[in-house]
Protein backbone atom coordinates (compact mmCIF):
# COMPACT_ATOMS: atom_id res chain seq x y z
CA UNK A 1 0.00 0.00 0.00
CA UNK A 2 3.31 2.70 0.48
CA UNK A 3 4.40 2.08 -2.39
CA UNK A 4 1.54 2.67 -4.63
CA UNK A 5 1.11 5.92 -2.46
CA UNK A 6 4.14 7.21 -2.38
CA UNK A 7 4.27 6.77 -6.35
CA UNK A 8 1.25 8.45 -6.85
CA UNK A 9 2.46 11.45 -4.25
CA UNK A 10 5.51 11.62 -6.18
CA UNK A 11 3.62 12.00 -9.73
CA UNK A 12 1.88 14.70 -8.34
CA UNK A 13 4.68 16.77 -6.43
CA UNK A 14 8.19 16.91 -7.92
CA UNK A 15 9.09 18.96 -4.76
CA UNK A 16 11.17 16.73 -2.61
CA UNK A 17 9.86 19.36 0.59
CA UNK A 18 6.49 18.12 -0.62
CA UNK A 19 7.30 14.62 0.03
CA UNK A 20 8.97 14.64 2.42
CA UNK A 21 6.36 16.43 4.35
CA UNK A 22 3.71 13.92 3.08
CA UNK A 23 6.30 11.19 4.58
CA UNK A 24 6.60 13.35 8.05
CA UNK A 25 2.80 13.12 8.52
CA UNK A 26 2.55 9.29 7.60
CA UNK A 27 4.74 8.37 10.20
CA UNK A 28 2.91 10.28 12.58
CA UNK A 29 -0.62 8.73 11.32
CA UNK A 30 1.22 5.43 11.52
CA UNK A 31 2.48 6.27 15.21
CA UNK A 32 -1.42 7.07 16.44
CA UNK A 33 -2.92 4.21 14.63
CA UNK A 34 -0.65 1.48 15.96
CA UNK A 35 -1.38 3.23 19.67
CA UNK A 36 -5.11 3.12 18.74
CA UNK A 37 -5.27 -0.45 17.33
CA UNK A 38 -6.08 0.79 13.69
CA UNK A 39 -4.46 -0.24 10.79
CA UNK A 40 -1.48 1.38 10.76
CA UNK A 41 -1.03 1.19 6.48
CA UNK A 42 -4.11 2.47 5.72
CA UNK A 43 -3.68 5.26 8.28
CA UNK A 44 -0.29 6.07 7.16
CA UNK A 45 -1.36 5.95 3.38
CA UNK A 46 -4.04 8.61 4.19
CA UNK A 47 -1.10 11.00 5.78
CA UNK A 48 1.53 10.15 2.76
CA UNK A 49 -1.50 11.19 0.36
CA UNK A 50 -3.19 14.05 1.98
CA UNK A 51 -1.47 16.77 0.02
CA UNK A 52 -1.35 14.45 -3.02
CA UNK A 53 -2.97 17.59 -5.21
CA UNK A 54 -0.74 20.84 -3.34
CA UNK A 55 2.04 20.29 -5.88
CA UNK A 56 0.39 20.69 -8.92
CA UNK A 57 -2.86 22.24 -8.52
CA UNK A 58 -2.44 24.73 -5.44
CA UNK A 59 -5.34 26.41 -6.01
CA UNK A 60 -7.60 23.60 -5.75
CA UNK A 61 -5.78 21.95 -2.69
CA UNK A 62 -8.61 19.75 -1.09
CA UNK A 63 -10.68 19.48 -3.85
CA UNK A 64 -8.57 18.03 -6.65
CA UNK A 65 -7.24 14.92 -4.61
CA UNK A 66 -11.02 13.78 -5.15
CA UNK A 67 -10.13 13.12 -8.64
CA UNK A 68 -6.74 12.21 -8.22
CA UNK A 69 -7.77 9.67 -5.27
CA UNK A 70 -10.85 7.83 -7.06
CA UNK A 71 -8.78 7.77 -10.14
CA UNK A 72 -5.95 5.75 -8.02
CA UNK A 73 -8.67 3.45 -6.77
CA UNK A 74 -9.28 4.67 -2.74
CA UNK A 75 -12.50 4.52 -1.31
CA UNK A 76 -14.37 7.34 -0.56
CA UNK A 77 -13.71 6.84 3.69
CA UNK A 78 -9.91 7.60 2.25
CA UNK A 79 -10.92 10.65 0.14
CA UNK A 80 -13.12 12.09 3.54
CA UNK A 81 -10.29 11.96 5.58
CA UNK A 82 -7.85 13.70 3.12
CA UNK A 83 -10.24 16.08 2.26
CA UNK A 84 -11.35 17.32 5.73
CA UNK A 85 -7.60 18.01 6.54
CA UNK A 86 -8.17 21.49 4.90
CA UNK A 87 -11.38 22.48 7.03
CA UNK A 88 -11.95 25.56 7.95
CA UNK A 89 -9.06 26.38 5.49
CA UNK A 90 -10.16 25.07 1.94
CA UNK A 91 -12.97 22.92 2.40
CA UNK A 92 -16.12 22.76 5.17
CA UNK A 93 -15.91 19.56 5.24
CA UNK A 94 -15.32 18.88 9.27
CA UNK A 95 -13.31 15.92 10.38
CA UNK A 96 -15.45 13.51 12.18
CA UNK A 97 -13.51 10.18 13.08
CA UNK A 98 -10.68 10.06 14.67
CA UNK A 99 -8.33 9.34 12.38
CA UNK A 100 -9.57 12.57 10.34
CA UNK A 101 -9.22 14.99 13.75
CA UNK A 102 -5.78 13.59 13.94
CA UNK A 103 -4.57 14.47 10.43
CA UNK A 104 -6.28 17.43 10.98
CA UNK A 105 -3.94 18.10 13.97
CA UNK A 106 -0.90 16.89 13.01
CA UNK A 107 -0.42 18.56 9.51
CA UNK A 108 0.23 21.86 10.96
CA UNK A 109 2.24 20.12 13.81
CA UNK A 110 4.22 18.51 11.58
CA UNK A 111 5.62 21.51 10.27
CA UNK A 112 6.31 23.26 13.06
CA UNK A 113 8.18 20.03 14.52
CA UNK A 114 10.73 20.01 11.22
CA UNK A 115 11.50 23.12 11.62
CA UNK A 116 12.30 23.25 15.18
CA UNK A 117 14.49 20.13 14.54
CA UNK A 118 16.52 21.64 11.85
CA UNK A 119 17.10 25.09 13.94
CA UNK A 120 18.94 22.53 16.34
CA UNK A 121 22.58 21.98 16.27
CA UNK A 122 21.81 17.91 15.36
CA UNK A 123 19.33 19.18 12.58
CA UNK A 124 17.47 15.96 14.33
CA UNK A 125 13.97 14.90 15.97
CA UNK A 126 15.87 12.39 17.96
CA UNK A 127 17.08 14.84 20.39
CA UNK A 128 14.06 17.32 20.02
CA UNK A 129 11.82 17.96 23.03
CA UNK A 130 8.54 18.85 24.19
CA UNK A 131 9.49 21.99 26.19
CA UNK A 132 11.76 23.19 22.72
CA UNK A 133 8.41 22.58 20.23
CA UNK A 134 6.23 24.44 22.89
CA UNK A 135 8.70 27.07 23.13
CA UNK A 136 8.40 27.60 19.05
CA UNK A 137 5.16 27.18 19.02
CA UNK A 138 4.23 30.21 20.99
CA UNK A 139 7.08 32.14 18.76
CA UNK A 140 4.09 33.79 16.32
CA UNK A 141 7.12 34.73 14.33
CA UNK A 142 9.22 31.10 13.74
CA UNK A 143 7.48 29.01 10.91
CA UNK A 144 5.14 31.62 10.44
CA UNK A 145 3.06 29.82 7.84
CA UNK A 146 1.99 27.33 10.57
CA UNK A 147 -1.40 27.84 11.52
CA UNK A 148 -1.29 27.43 15.35
CA UNK A 149 -5.14 27.96 15.73
CA UNK A 150 -5.64 24.89 13.24
CA UNK A 151 -3.15 22.75 15.66
CA UNK A 152 -5.10 24.35 18.80
CA UNK A 153 -8.36 23.27 17.55
CA UNK A 154 -7.28 19.97 16.48
CA UNK A 155 -6.03 19.26 20.22
CA UNK A 156 -9.42 20.16 21.29
CA UNK A 157 -11.09 18.23 18.39
CA UNK A 158 -9.19 14.93 19.97
CA UNK A 159 -9.88 15.91 23.79
CA UNK A 160 -5.84 15.96 23.95
CA UNK A 161 -3.61 18.25 25.01
CA UNK A 162 -0.86 20.05 23.29
CA UNK A 163 2.23 18.83 25.29
CA UNK A 164 0.69 15.36 24.87
CA UNK A 165 -0.07 15.56 21.18
CA UNK A 166 3.67 16.81 20.19
CA UNK A 167 5.06 14.04 22.14
CA UNK A 168 3.36 11.40 20.22
CA UNK A 169 4.22 13.74 16.78
CA UNK A 170 7.80 13.86 17.86
CA UNK A 171 7.72 9.96 18.75
CA UNK A 172 6.27 9.04 14.87
CA UNK A 173 8.69 11.10 13.22
CA UNK A 174 11.70 9.43 14.84
CA UNK A 175 10.20 6.39 13.96
CA UNK A 176 11.27 7.83 10.43
CA UNK A 177 14.29 10.21 10.75
CA UNK A 178 16.92 8.76 8.70
CA UNK A 179 13.87 9.05 5.61
CA UNK A 180 12.67 12.49 7.12
CA UNK A 181 16.22 13.51 6.89
CA UNK A 182 15.77 14.32 10.53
Amino acid sequence: MREKALELLKQYNENEALVRHGMAVESIMRYFAARAGEDVEYWGAVGLLHDVDYGKYPEEHCVKCVELLQQAGYDEDFIHAVVCHGYGLVTDVKPERYMEKVLYTVDELSGLITAAAIMRPSRSVMDLEVKSVKKKFKDKHFAAGVDRSVILNGCEMLGMELDNVIAMCIEGMRERHEELGL
